[in-house]
């Protein structure tokens, strides 16, 4: 039954070696290239996502007791797709009666199918790119990056974890205790992992598989069974998830419904009852402030993971490199539409202007620069359709439309050029004084940016960190050319639980991050209780229990 750890034994060890280095690795390349997947990947991948639409999604053998499925495409056609549903007594009845196998399996044989698992979602990443893409909004080449590679590589790291914490205790050792000149007491002790018992997965709308395969897999490894619970409007990304893993498990001997889909309809949504079920131990979440905080007082005496959201900042203090500057902060507002929960928001630059490489910049000379930055990245409309992407709520599209009183606009929003039958939108930025909290002390989900005006560099790493502390942040950004205040702001910001970036000018920006190397959420403020991947993520999904006996003489 060790077959399949033996055979990815490789990838656990260098996933186990990368965790501990924190250096670049990844088994799964981000390249969309026929000469990594194939050369027919891509169009297979295709047919693949067009096989589904309007049809019914089968996965074999799953409870169900209707159909549901109503996704529409943020590019504009509707998918036509309907999974199987069931009712929450159901599904958890199916996940307790098939509990036992997968809890008494040794953690290899866990791992081993995991890795296999990962392994066959990194071959369909054509596939899985287009139904991201056209769940999400993500242009294609994005939603292949997120929805894939970048979401095996944080599946993969929650496995590495997990195997770690799950063998840090032997399965078996001789205790002997010395008793002056009489014999030694000898006893013969037996270690093993006990799951928790049932998980459900809760994934968001905007990254599916990236925010969701975490858990899931933190969960599976440890021996837990899992029931993943999608966004009404994503469903079938992680649909094709739960038919990989399924059919993976019945081909090792197990039963099919360790893994369970909790498919519902909008607006008759099964998640509080899910979350409120006694039976389920573990629930992991992502999404919004307001339901991840009834999630936490709701959930009983259930284990709780939540990434939720908050107010991400970058202050401005100075700059070596202005245009470098304007450009990569113009692509981080641009990015998806800004429709990253590591998307930045608030931008303090000093009221009276900051020292660059190009001279003295006025406060409006940095907001100009930063808007015609990213007039630049967006003028070609081939450009800006990969860059933003499409809507993937339509409730954005309206928070643009109040946001725009909030401020003076600096650069106005408008629809991504050549997408007319998609929902689009271009990063809003306005101009606002640092008295006007109303405006930019809260969270505006989408391109809505604010350019906020400070006393100095100080005062801006203040309010950032304090918007932190209160709200909720998961990244941070600074620019500075003094290296005492980018060390007292990195404390400053590191008391605040948020990740610091400092000068990015080139090819990495401030919401993206990084498999086997950054922490994404630090579980230290309000935008989250977890952080992937740590010890503590996984260590709490399992218990160690012991027998013993006295040794054989």
């Amino acid at each position: 039954m060790t077959g399949l750890f033996e055979r990815h034994r490789p990838t656990l060890d260098a996933a186990l070696q990368a965790v501990a280095k924190r250096d670049f690795w990844s088994p799964y390349p981000e390249v969309p290239s026929g000469k990594i997947y194939g050369e027919t990947a891509k169009d297979d991948g295709l047919a693949a996502y067009k096989a589904r639409l309007g049809q019914p999604f089968v996965l074999a053998d799953h409870p169900a007791e209707g159909a549901v499925g109503a996704e529409v495409s943020p590019y504009g056609p509707a998918l036509g797709i309907t999974y199987p549903a069931a009712s929450v007594e159901t599904l958890i009845a199916a996940s307790r009666a098939a509990a036992r196998s997968w809890a008494s399996a040794a953690p290899e044989v866990r791992i081993g199918v995991c890795l296999e698992i990962l392994a066959r979602l990194n071959a369909r990443s054509f596939e899985m790119a287009n139904a991201v893409m056209h769940t999400t909004g993500q242009a294609f080449a994005m939603a292949f990056q997120a929805g894939g590679p970048h979401a095996q590589d944080r599946g993969l790291e929650a496995v590495a974890f997990a195997y770690a914490e799950m063998t840090r205790t032997p399965a078996q050792a001789t205790w002997t205790k010395p008793q002056g000149k009489g014999e030694p007491i000898i006893m013969e002790k037996h270690w093993r992992v006990v799951p928790r018992g049932v998980s459900i997965v809760i994934g968001c709308n905007t990254f599916p598989t990236w925010n969701s395969y975490p858990g899931l897999f933190a969960s599976l490894a440890t021996g837990n069974t899992v029931i993943v619970k999608p966004h009404p409007a994503a469903i079938l990304p992680l649909a094709i998830t739960v038919e990989i893993i399924r059919q993976v498990l019945v081909e090792e001997g197990f039963a099919a419904d360790i893994v369970l889909l909790a498919a519902d309809a909008p607006g008759s949504e099964i998640t509080k009852d899910l979350v409120q079920h006694p039976a389920v131990a573990i629930v992991d979440y992502t999404g919004s402030n307001a339901f991840g905080t009834w999630v936490r007082e709701n959930a009983g005496a259930a284990g709780v993971y939540t990434e939720e959201a908050g107010v991400n900042s970058i202050v401005i203090g100075a700059t070596d490199n202005f245009a470098g500057m304007c450009s990569n902060i113009a692509f981080s507002l641009s990015l998806y539409s800004g429709q990253m929960c590591t998307a930045p928001q608030d931008i303090f630059v000093p009221r009276g202007g900051i020292e660059t490489d190009e001279g003295h910049k006025t406060f409006d000379d940095v907001a100009a620069g930063i808007a015609a930055a990213v007039d630049g990245l967006l003028a070609d409309p081939a450009r800006a359709a990969g860059v933003c992407g499409a809507i993937a709520n339509p409730a954005t599209l309206a928070r643009i439309a109040t946001a725009r009183s909030l401020g003076r606009i600096v650069r106005d929003s408008a629809p991504v050029e050549g997408l007319d039958d998609a929902r689009t939108a271009t990063p809003l930025i306005l101009a606002v004084d640092a008295a006007d909290t109303d405006a930019y002390a809260e969270e505006r989900f989408g391109p809505v940016a604010f350019v906020v005006a400070v006393d100095d560099i100080q005062d801006g790493v203040n309010r950032a960190a304090e918007l932190a502390e209160c709200k909720g942040a998961i990244t941070a950004a600074l620019y500075a050319t003094d290296e005492a205040q980018v060390l007292t702001a990195a404390d400053r910001f590191a008391a605040a639980g948020v990740n610091l970036s400092v000068n990015l000018t080139g090819g990495i920006y401030v919401n993206q991050s990084a498999a086997f190397s950054d922490f994404h959420v630090t579980g230290a403020n309000p935008a989250g209780n977890a952080s992937l991947t740590d010890a503590a993520f996984v260590a709490n999904r399992f218990r160690v229990v012991m027998w013993r006996r006295p040794a054989a003489a």
